[in-house]
C-alpha cells in the first residue's frame, strides 16, 4: 500500500517448525537467507523468515503460519473468488522491525503476485497477518487496479478489516482531509503512492459501508469496474443513483462528522452491524461457523482481538471460483503517509 495473536510465554523461545523445507521463490527485494518456518495447514501460504533477526521475528513467522489460513479464507469470503497459493518473507523491511516498513509484492494477481514480503512487528504479530492481508487482497484483484488510487484504498480496507485496525498508523484519510478533500471520487489517480487519492478512497469506502453496502459488495464491483472506475461509478453500480451525485453526497456526509475526518474509518464502517446482515445470521451453518471460530481460538489461548477477526472471517460468504487474471509486474509497496521508500535487500 492494524488484532494481537497471543506472544509466547516469556521466556520461552518460539521452535521453529520441522518440516522438509521448500525452495524460497524470488523476493520483490530480500536478497538474504530465507529460512522456511512452516507451510499453513491448508497448504496454501508458505512462510519464511530472516534468521538474522532471532527469536521476535521467529515468532512473527510463526504466528503467520498459524493465522494465515483465517486470513485467506477472510480475503476469499470479501472478493467471492479462492485464491492461490503464495509464500512470504517476514524480515527487517525498510530497516523496521515494528511494521511501519509495510508490505510489498509484484503484482495484483496469483501469478506476479505471489512472493510476498511483510515487515517483521516485534511482539505484536497482528500488524503483520494485516499486512499480508493488504497484499493478499490485491492478488485477489485479478489483475485489475494494480496501481490506482482505487486498488490501493481497497487493499487498506481489506487489511482494516482482517486485521481488525492493526494498521491504524498507517491511515491516509486524515492527510487527505487536511490538504483540503480535493476530488478523486470523479477520477483515478494512476497511482498507489499518493496520500490524498488513497485517502480520498479510504473515507468514501467507510461512507458506503455506513450506508449498508457491505466491503463483501464493494470489493467484487470495484473488480469489475476495472483500472479506469472511478469512485463514483461504484456508488452509481451500488446505489443504482446517478454517478453526478456521489461527490456531492460524500461532501454532505462530511460535513456532519462533528470532528472532520481523524481516521481512515471517519463514518464507523467497522462497527456496522449491517456488514453481515445478508448473510442470515440465523442459519445453522453460520452459527455453526461462529461457534466453531470462537471455540477454537479460545482452547488456543488466543486474545480477544483475534477471536473478533476469527468471527469476522467465519461470518463471510463462501468464495466462488474465477479464473485469475495477470498484471504487469512491479513493486507494489505498501507504506505508510510520509514514509519514503528505501531498499532492504539483504538482512
Amino acid at each position: 500500500m492494524n488484532h494481537r495473536i497471543k506472544a509466547t510465554t516469556p521466556g520461552k523461545k518460539p521452535v521453529a517448525i520441522k518440516r522438509d523445507a521448500p525452495v524460497a521463490p524470488q523476493w520483490p527485494s530480500y536478497q538474504g537467507n530465507s529460512q522456511f518456518v512452516g507451510t499453513s495447514p491448508s497448504g496454501r501460504v508458505t512462510v519464511y523468515v530472516d534468521p538474522s533477526l532471532g527469536a521476535p521475528a521467529l515468532q512473527n513467522a510463526q504466528d503467520l503460519v498459524n493465522d494465515a489460513d483465517r486470513v485467506a479464507t477472510a480475503n476469499d469470503g470479501i472478493f467471492g473468488t479462492t485464491g492461490g497459493p503464495v509464500s512470504v518473507i517476514v524480515f527487517a523491511l525498510g530497516g523496521a522491525t515494528d511494521g511501519t516498513g509495510g508490505a510489498d509484492h509484484m503484482g495484483c494477481d496469483y501469478v506476479n503476485g505471489a512472493a510476498i514480503e511483510v515487515d517483521a512487528s516485534f511482539g505484536n504479530s497482528m500488524r503483520v497477518s494485516a499486512l499480508f492481508e493488504a497484499e493478499l487482497s490485491e492478488c485477489s484483484m485479478n489483475g485489475n487496479l494494480c496501481g490506482e488510487s482505487t486498488g490501493e484504498a481497497l487493499s487498506r480496507w481489506c487489511a482494516m478489516v482482517v486485521g481488525n485496525n492493526a494498521l491504524s498508523d498507517f491511515a491516509t484519510a486524515p492527510t487527505w482531509f487536511q490538504d483540503g478533500a480535493p476530488d478523486f471520487v470523479d477520477q483515478t489517480d494512476n497511482t498507489d503512492q499518493n496520500a490524498d487519492s488513497t485517502g480520498c478512497g479510504m473515507a468514501f469506502i467507510s461512507w458506503l459501508i455506513s450506508q449498508g453496502h457491505t466491503l463483501e459488495q464493494i470489493a467484487p464491483t470495484m473488480v469489475n469496474l476495472g483500472d479506469s472506475g472511478t469512485l463514483a461509478q461504484l456508488y452509481a453500480n451500488l446505489t443504482s443513483d446517478s454517478a453526478s451525485n456521489a461527490w456531492t453526497n460524500f461532501q454532505n456526509a462530511i460535513q456532519s462528522l462533528p470532528n472532520g475526518i481523524t481516521s481512515d474509518d471517519p463514518f464507523g464502517g467497522l462497527a456496522q452491524p449491517t456488514q453481515m446482515s445478508h448473510l442470515s445470521p440465523q442459519t445453522a451453518e453460520l452459527v455453526g461457523r461462529v461457534f466453531a471460530a470462537i471455540i477454537g481460538d479460545i482452547t488456543a489461548g488466543r486474545q480477544p482481538e483475534h477471536i473478533a477477526a476469527s468471527v469476522r472471517a467465519a461470518m463471510l460468504p463462501a468464495s466462488r471460483h474465477k479464473i485469475a487474471g495477470v498484471c504487469a509486474p512491479g513493486s507494489k509497496r505498501l507504506l505508510p503517509p510520509g514514509k519514503t521508500r528505501r531498499s532492504s535487500k539483504t538482512a
